[in-house]
């Protein structure tokens, strides 16, 4: 669907790492030292899904299909990124083309690995990337305002969005994130972030990557990121890259037993899927057939017809009806020819708004 989530951070943070153990592959060169990713990598990633699995043992498919996401390993940012320091200019470009921000903030000691600041400090690192942003923001507001005062002389809707924008300068000159602003839901905002498209309007998660003690107990480190992170209202996700990286090419039943040994449920890289998709206002709807069961990426309360294009364009425009069963049902009576004598089948049409996990069938006639 072309959303991606962008990984920043500073320089050796575990960045590369984390993004490694995401692909389950090496794709990214991790190093000690700074500046090792320099080229954005890509990786198309499937978000894990334990109801495709209960559907395939009703089915018995040949194949699965998960959903996927975008994640994009973006260089690490330094002071001066918004100036062109590091080659700052090129990695906020890159931030820019993402839909959702996943900062990796280091919240362990090891001597053994150099920090870029040369010491430990959460609060620190992500002030000076948010900073950045912050900068790239005004720059960009600040050309906009000069362009909007020339055209408010004679027009009345300019004005009233060259005021918003003269008073979000403000509130981005005081350190703070455009996402936070009051007025973000207006329409003078919204028109004027559909054209700057501002780097601090978009949707944080905070990964903390931490060592191993730390997942079991949050140390002094998380528990200020958590602070900062609650405080505006972002998301915060604990993980270990070391520990991620470590589950690379185990089965899921292998992976499972080394979580639990570690007293914890679910991989921090399985929580920044999920929420991940969350965040991009994405969901997933399943189709069920012998040949394939698979989950298909919509956006949150799409209509049935609009659902249907994930699979083919003429399957909206064509659109008929839609067949459909509520997951819990399909698995509770056995398959579809159960859950339809069931009556747990129902008939939809073009205003059905399609739920998370409904599993469908299309009727359309192009």
């Amino acid at each position: 669907m072309g959303l991606s989530i962008g990984l920043v951070g500073l320089p050796n943070v575990g960045k590369s790492t984390t993004f490694n153990a995401l692909t389950k592959a090496q794709n990214a060169e991790a190093a000690n030292y700074p500046f090792c990713t320099i080229e954005p990598n890509k990786a198309v990633v499937p978000v894990p899904d334990k109801r495709l699995a209960e559907l395939a043992k009703i089915v018995n498919p040949k194949k699965l299909q998960y959903s996927t996401l975008d994640f994009v390993d973006i260089a690490g940012l330094v002071k001066g990124a918004s100036q062109g320091e590091g080659l700052g200019n090129k990695f906020l470009s890159n931030i820019r083309e993402t839909e959702v921000i996943l900062q990796i903030v280091r919240c362990f000691d090891n001597e053994n690995i150099v920090h870029n600041e040369g010491s430990i400090d959460p609060l620190r690192d992500v002030e000076i990337i948010e900073g950045e942003l912050i900068l790239a923001d005004i720059e960009v507001l600040s050309n906009r305002i000069d362009r909007l005062k020339k055209q408010a002389k004679a027009d009345k809707s300019a004005k009233a969005i060259l005021d918003v924008a003269e008073e979000l300068l403000e509130f981005l000159g005081e350190g703070k994130l455009a996402r936070n602003y009051d007025k973000a839901d207006s329409e003078e905002y919204i028109q004027l972030n559909n054209e700057v498209r501002f780097l601090t309007q978009k949707e944080i998660m905070y990964g903390a990557n931490t060592d191993e003690d730390g997942l079991l107990e949050d140390n002094d480190y998380v528990k200020t990121l958590k602070a900062h992170a609650d405080e505006n209202n972002c998301e915060l996700i604990k993980l270990c890259a070391k520990v991620e990286e470590e589950l690379i090419g185990l089965e899921d039943d292998e992976a499972q037993e080394f979580l639990t040994d570690l007293g914890v449920e679910e991989s921090g890289l399985e929580q920044i899927i999920h929420k991940g998709f969350d965040k991009l206002g994405l969901m997933s709807y399943f189709t069920a057939g012998v040949q394939e069961v698979r989950a298909w990426t919509i956006r949150k309360n799409s209509t049935a017809p609009r659902a249907a294009s994930a699979i083919h364009n003429d399957f909206e425009k064509g659109f008929i009806r839609a067949e459909v069963i509520a997951y819990n049902d399909y698995i509770e009576c056995g398959g579809e020819g159960k859950a339809k004598d069931a009556g747990k089948m129902r008939l939809e049409g073009k205003e059905y708004i399609v739920q998370d996990g409904d599993v469908m069938h299309f009727r359309f006639n192009v």
